[in-house]
C-alpha cells in the first residue's frame, strides 16, 4: 500500500509531531522517531549506491585486467612463434650486412655481447650466493678473509680486484659520460629555447614575391624560372606510380619544368613498369624523361651526378629532388622557389617531411616523435640563426649554381646529402628551412627496414668529417660557424651523442651494477636519450592507384597505352607475394643486450637501487620486444 509522511502538528507541550498516514489508517508519531526512520532509509540508500559504484569499478578493473591478459597472451604467442620458426637476422638476405658494414665486425660484436652476457650471469650468481651468506656491499675484505672456506677467499679476491683496479677505471668512464650528458643537455636546451623564441616572435622565412598561378592568363611562362625535378629510385615497385604522379601534377607551367626519372633498378620487370608509367605521362603532355643506369656506380650520388651531366641541364636554374616515396603537394614549387628571388646567396630551400603512416604502429609513432624534433627544433633553429643545416637528401630545392660552385655530387661517402650541404656552406651559400611547407612520405614500418635506414644515415658522418676537416679549417667562413661545424654539427650530434648514449645506458650502467664501487648519478637516468634504415609499404600508393583507375574510367581518356586495371592487379599480386616472403625474425644482438640489461636489473635489487632497477628493467624489456621483432610491422 502507498504511504507518505503527512502534515506536521504540535503537541500541548510544544513537542513537534508528524502525522503518518497509511491508507486506510493514520497515526501521530513524534518527529524524533520519524527522523530516525528517515535516517535509516537514507543510510540504506547510500549503502546501496556505494555498493553499485564499487561493483561498477570492479567491473571496469576486471575488463582492463582481461584486456591486459589478452594482450600479454598475444605477445607471448607471437614470441613463441618467433622462437619456433627459428628465423634470425643472420638468415638469408634479410640478415645481410648493409653496404659499408663488415660481416666480420658484426660477428665479433655479437660475440662480445654473448661473452659479456655469460660473464654477467656468472657474476649475478656469485653475488646472490654472497648475499645469502650475509656478505653485503659494506663488508670489508679483512672480514671476508677471516671467514673459512674457498668461496669466501675467492669472493674476497674479487672484491679486492673491484676496489683496486676495475672501479677507478669504470668511475672515470662514468664521469666522462656524465660530462657528455651535460653537454648534450645544454645543446638540447639551447635548441629548445631557440625554437620557443621563434614561436613567440613568429619568425619564419618570407618570400619577397610569390609566383602567379600557372593558369593565370596574365602570367607568362617567363615569370616562372626553369626547374628541373629529379626522382632517383631503385627497385621502387611499391611507390613509383604515386611519386611520378605527384611530381607530374605540380602546379607550374609545363614548359618551365622537366622531370627526370632516374631509375637504378636491377630488376627488369620493375624497370619496364617505371618506363611505361613515364611514357603514359609523356602522352599526357608532361615533359618527363626516363634514365636508366646499367652500372650503378656511386649509388644515389652517382645517379644524381650522372643526371646533372646532361647537356640540357644548363637551361635550368633550380633542381628539386624527391625520393621515390615522397609525394609533394601541387603548390610545392609555388611555396619554395619564390624564396630564391632577391636572395642570390641562398643555395638551398628545404621543406619539412610529414608522414602518411605515422600512426601505423608503435615503431612509426616513435620515429615520428624523433623526426618531429629534428625538423621542428634542430632544422628550424639552425636555419633561422645560422642559415645552415644538413640537407635531408629529398624535398629540397637547390640553386644549380650553388651545386656547381660546391663541386657537385660526390660518391666519396654514404651521406652524399650531408656532403654537398657542408661544401656549399663552406662556399658561403645560405640555407632556408620552411617548417610550414610539408612533403608527405612513408616511415619504415618494420624493424628490419628501420635498422637498415639508420645504418645508412649514421655510417658516413665521421668519414665525411675526416675528409672535410682540413677544408673547414681553411675556409673563409667565420669562427663561430667553424665551431658549429666541428664541435656541434659533427662531433657532438653525429659522433658523441650516438656513442655516449649507447655506451652509458647499455654498457656502463649495467657494469656499475656488478661493480657497485663505481657509481652513476641517479639524476642522469631521468633524461635518458632514446636508443632510438628503407623498405616502403606502398599503402598510400595503392589508394592513389585505385583513384587513378576511377578517374581514368570517368574521363574515358583515349590513347593511354598503360592498362591501369592490369597494373592494379599486378601491383596487388606483387604485394601478396611480398607478404608471403616476409617473416618476422629474432634479432640476436638486441636479444643478447636485453638479457644483459635484465640481468643487471636483477643485480641492482641486491644493492637496493630503485631507479636503476626500473630503468634497467624497462630498457631490457624494450630491447626484448625489439629482439623478438614485436615492434613494427607484424607478418603472419
Amino acid at each position: 500500500m502507498a504511504q507518505w509522511w503527512g502534515r506536521e502538528a504540535r503537541g500541548g507541550g510544544g513537542t513537534s509531531v508528524v502525522v503518518k498516514m497509511e491508507s486506510p489508517d493514520w497515526a501521530i508519531v513524534p518527529r524524533s522517531e520519524a527522523a530516525a526512520a528517515g535516517g535509516k532509509a537514507g543510510r540504506g540508500k547510500n549503502a546501496r549506491q556505494i555498493t553499485w559504484v564499487l561493483l561498477l569499478k570492479a567491473h571496469r578493473a576486471a575488463g582492463k585486467l582481461t584486456g591486459a591478459a589478452s594482450a600479454a597472451l598475444s605477445v607471448a604467442a607471437a614470441a613463441r612463434r618467433r622462437v619456433a620458426a627459428g628465423r634470425t637476422d643472420g638468415d638469408d638476405d634479410a640478415g645481410a650486412a648493409p653496404p659499408g658494414e663488415s660481416p666480420a665486425l658484426r660477428t665479433r660484436f655479437y660475440g662480445c655481447l654473448r661473452g659479456f652476457l655469460l660473464l654477467s650471469v656468472l657474476l649475478l650468481a656469485v653475488d646472490v650466493a654472497a648475499h645469502l651468506q650475509g656478505w653485503h656491499l659494506a663488508v670489508d675484505v679483512p672480514d671476508l678473509l677471516a671467514v673459512e672456506g674457498l668461496f669466501a677467499a675467492g669472493y674476497a679476491s674479487w672484491v679486492r680486484i673491484r676496489l683496486e683496479y676495475l672501479a677507478p677505471a669504470l668511475q672515470f668512464l662514468a664521469n666522462a659520460c656524465v660530462v657528455l650528458f651535460l653537454i648534450q643537455s645544454a645543446d638540447r636546451l639551447i635548441l629548445c629555447l631557440g625554437c620557443l623564441w621563434i614561436k613567440l616572435r613568429s619568425i619564419k622565412p618570407v618570400a619577397k614575391s610569390g609566383g602567379k598561378s600557372s593558369d593565370d592568363v596574365e602570367a607568362g611562362a617567363g615569370e616562372f624560372p626553369m626547374v628541373l625535378v629529379q626522382i632517383p629510385m631503385c627497385n621502387e615497385k611499391e611507390v613509383y606510380q604515386q611519386s611520378i604522379g605527384a611530381v607530374c601534377s605540380l602546379d607550374w607551367p609545363r614548359s618551365n619544368f622537366l622531370v627526370q626519372v632516374l631509375d637504378d633498378s636491377d630488376d627488369a620487370a620493375t624497370s619496364a613498369l617505371i618506363k611505361e608509367e613515364v611514357e603514359k605521362w609523356q602522352r599526357e603532355g608532361v615533359r618527363i624523361l626516363y634514365r636508366h643506369r646499367v652500372i650503378r656506380d656511386g649509388y644515389k650520388a652517382g645517379n644524381l651526378k650522372s643526371a646533372m651531366n646532361c647537356s640540357y641541364v644548363k637551361d635550368y636554374e633550380f633542381v628539386v629532388i624527391f625520393d621515390a616515396d615522397f609525394q609533394p603537394q601541387p603548390d610545392f614549387l609555388k611555396r619554395t622557389v619564390p624564396h630564391f628571388k632577391g636572395n642570390e646567396d641562398v643555395g638551398l630551400v628545404q621543406a619539412r617531411w610529414s608522414f602518411v603512416n605515422k600512426d601505423e604502429n608503435l615503431l612509426t609513432r616513435l620515429q615520428n616523435i624523433n623526426l618531429c624534433f629534428h625538423f621542428e627544433v634542430e632544422q628550424q633553429v639552425n636555419g633561422i640563426f645560422l642559415n645552415f643545416f644538413g640537407f635531408n637528401g629529398t624535398a629540397g630545392v637547390w640553386r644549380i649554381k650553388a651545386l656547381e660552385d660546391s663541386g657537385g655530387w660526390m660518391e666519396r661517402t654514404t651521406v652524399e646529402d650531408m656532403d654537398i650541404a657542408v661544401r656549399a656552406h663552406l662556399k658561403g651559400w645560405k640555407f632556408l628551412f620552411l617548417n610550414d611547407v610539408e612533403c608527405q612520405c612513408e616511415l619504415p614500418e618494420s624493424y628490419e627496414a628501420y635498422r637498415k635506414q639508420q645504418h645508412r644515415w649514421h655510417s658516413g658522418p665521421m668519414q665525411l668529417f675526416r675528409l672535410c676537416f682540413v677544408d673547414i679549417i681553411k675556409s673563409k667562413i667565420g669562427f663561430w660557424k667553424k665551431f658549429n661545424l666541428i664541435f656541434l654539427f659533427f662531433l657532438l650530434r653525429k659522433l658523441i651523442l650516438p656513442f655516449y648514449s649507447f655506451t652509458l645506458f647499455c654498457i656502463i650502467l649495467p657494469m656499475t651494477m656488478f661493480i657497485p664501487e663505481a657509481e652513476l648519478p641517479a639524476w642522469v637516468l631521468g633524461s635518458a636519450y632514446e636508443w632510438v634504415v628503407t623498405k616502403k609499404s606502398g599503402r598510400s600508393s595503392e589508394g592513389d592507384l585505385v583513384a587513378l583507375v576511377e578517374k581514368q574510367s570517368k574521363q574515358q581518356r583515349v590513347g593511354s597505352a598503360p592498362n591501369l586495371d592490369s597494373l592494379t592487379k599486378e601491383s596487388s599480386n606483387i604485394k601478396k607475394d611480398l607478404r608471403k616472403k616476409k617473416h618476422n625474425r629474432i634479432y640476436r644482438k638486441e636479444l643478447a643486450l636485453s638479457f644483459l640489461l635484465l640481468t643487471a636489473a636483477a643485480r641492482s635489487l641486491l644493492s637496493v637501487q630503485g631507479i636503476h632497477f626500473y630503468f634497467l628493467l624497462f630498457q631490457g624489456v624494450s630491447f626484448l620486444v625489439v629482439g623478438l621483432d614485436l615492434i613494427g610491422e607484424q607478418v603472419e
